[in-house]
């Protein structure tokens, strides 16, 4: 349902509310080595995130990534829709053009639309600090 690139930033975010203490930056080496993901292609996921002030980030020696507001205020769906689109919510989920209000459905439309608007609802209502508190709590089975 989401984009590898969605699911890196997802990560991300989550990765910076548990290790980031009382804002301190932390840099784009340290993030990719944890999170094993290539450091330039994250590097270009959190600048897409602080242009959209999910983060907040610094250049320089001591530069580096926080977030841009508390975890609480920023919600999956907020990260979904800067970088997948909210559209990952309304397209059809096998490809077809012609799956719209508008047109004739797809074969699984009615199946799946009532599963979409959970996944839809679901993410709105998830925000960053709990998914990071779930994972405090569950710190050995849980590796981010």
């Amino acid at each position: 349902m989401l984009s590898n690139t969605c699911k890196y930033a997802i990560r991300s975010v989550i990765y910076l509310a548990l290790n980031s203490v009382d804002g301190e930056k932390i840099g784009i080496k340290k993030i990719a080595e944890d999170l094993v993901i290539p450091a330039p292609f994250l590097g270009k996921i959190m600048q897409v995130l602080a242009k959209n002030k999910i983060l907040s980030s610094t250049k320089g020696p001591n530069g580096g990534f926080s977030l841009g507001k508390p975890p609480k205020k920023i919600t999956l769906m907020d990260i979904v829709d800067v970088i997948d689109g909210e559209d990952r919510f309304n397209a059809c989920i096998i490809g077809l053009q012609s799956c719209t209000k508008e047109q004739a459905n797809c074969p699984i439309h009615d199946t799946y639309a009532p599963i979409r608007e959970e996944a839809k609802r679901l993410f709105i209502k998830l925000n960053i600090y709990e998914l990071a508190d779930s994972i405090r709590k569950n710190e050995n089975r849980i590796i981010i």
